[in-house]
């Protein structure tokens, strides 16, 4: 498993929604909007940066700034805490 260093965070990417709840087949997935993951494994933080995220948080974050790691058939990303945009609740 990966032990992130520092502030970064490891995520699992959610898989998309390829169908709308009233039935309505989505054909296409903008790949600049923000994302959705779960996250697999937090960093301690630094002396200056507390970290706000914990494991098993639901997260919206910016698809360009992850780095892909593939381990045992797994795609995990890997960020820095700053490039969460928010935490999912309810």
């Amino acid at each position: 498993m990966l032990k992130p260093l520092h502030d970064h965070v490891v995520l699992k990417k959610d898989d998309p929604e390829k169908k709308t709840k009233s039935g309505i087949i989505l054909t296409t997935h903008d790949q600049d909007n923000p994302t959705t993951a779960s996250v697999v494994a937090v960093g301690p933080g630094t002396e200056d940066h507390v970290m706000s995220v914990k494991e098993g948080d639901t997260v919206v974050y910016k698809s360009y700034a992850t780095t892909e790691v593939t381990i045992n058939d797994t795609t995990y990303l890997i960020i820095k805490e700053s490039d969460i945009l928010a935490i999912m609740e309810g």
